[in-house]
């Protein structure tokens, strides 16, 4: 627009000048050179319309500019308009994108999940019958080891929870962080950093079981029971960590049994240091809570997670 003006101004100073020095000129010039050298009138009939041009250019510059400024806030609100509904597409685009990557997520998990407890829990039986089965083949049952592996795979689940509890705390909390970290962070993919500690404390069990079933008396049984407690801790803590609270894999009615409910929503907790990470333990979580005062915070969570489930 300012070009426009600045031409139009520019044609009139010019014209303007034509016409005085035109006049004023002491050698007067044919109209085949006036022709020749500008082409522009020299007599006054003409002259005149050389500046009604100008001025129509000038008029016209200036209705752009009202037309213009006058269609300003109907085109700013279309535009804006039209912004909200391509950023409500894009939303929608990417919510769906993120619940079908959950999704996936979520089938993947379970799939290993299956996978690993059908295959863990199908060794475990199958090495109980075939142990006391072979111990059995010259015609005596072995009570105390029997005993033993029943009475160590009780003690070893329990024990597990208090292993766990204090290995929460004093390792993955501190010199472990790194690893621990990515389990207190939205997670990337069905998997995280923080599932090796499963394979880490499944080589004990393997190794137990494997010690256990190869040999015969007291000690051999206690390992063999001792290696099925971690074996049945890990499958628990898999089931209710991993689907119940953080919900990896979808768990059915049986979230809504009030022990697990309870459960789950103190270990949520654990997750918003609320009380200085407390409950580290999960099975034994509510009991933690209720050592630091935070009984109160549990039935929130509890009314919480009861709400989410009725919706």
């Amino acid at each position: 627009m300012a070009a426009g003006l600045s031409l139009s101004s520019a044609a009139t100073i010019a014209a303007t000048r034509f016409g005085r020095d035109h006049y004023l000129s002491p050698k007067r010039r044919s109209a085949t050179d006036d022709g020749l050298l500008f082409p522009f009138p020299t007599r006054r009939s003409d002259s005149n319309l050389l500046f009604p041009i100008s001025s129509s250019r000038r008029l016209a510059i200036s209705f752009v500019m009202r037309d213009h400024m006058s269609q300003t806030p109907i085109e700013e609100g279309e535009n804006r308009e039209n912004a909200i509904s391509d950023e409500k597409q894009i939303s929608a685009v990417r919510l769906a994108e993120k619940l079908a990557r959950k999704r996936s997520e979520q089938s993947t998990y379970l799939i290993a999940a299956i996978m690993s407890s059908f295959g863990i829990t199908s060794m475990a039986i199958a090495a109980v019958y075939l142990r006391f089965s072979w111990q059995m083949e010259d015609g005596e049952v072995p009570l105390s080891e029997m005993f033993g592996t029943f009475a160590l795979s009780v003690g070893a689940a329990v024990g597990m929870e208090f292993w766990a509890r204090w290995a929460h705390r004093a390792l993955w909390h501190a010199s472990l962080w790194h690893m621990h970290e990515s389990h207190h962070r939205p997670r990337e993919g069905p998997f995280e950093l923080n599932d090796v500690f499963a394979i880490i404390n499944a080589v004990p069990a393997i190794g137990l079981l494997s010690f256990g079933f190869f040999n015969k008396g007291l000690i051999p049984g206690l390992c063999f029971g001792a290696g099925l407690g971690i074996t049945v801790f890990g499958m628990a803590y898999m089931f209710v960590h991993d689907g119940l609270v953080h919900r990896r894999f979808p768990v059915g009615p049986i979230a809504n049994v009030p022990y697990f409910r309870t459960v789950a929503a103190a270990h949520q907790i654990h997750h918003s240091d609320k009380f200085n990470g407390v409950p580290y333990g999960l099975f034994l979580g509510p009991d933690e809570l209720e050592e630091v005062g935070g009984m109160e915070e549990l039935e929130k969570e509890i009314n919480k997670r009861i709400k989410i489930s009725n919706a």
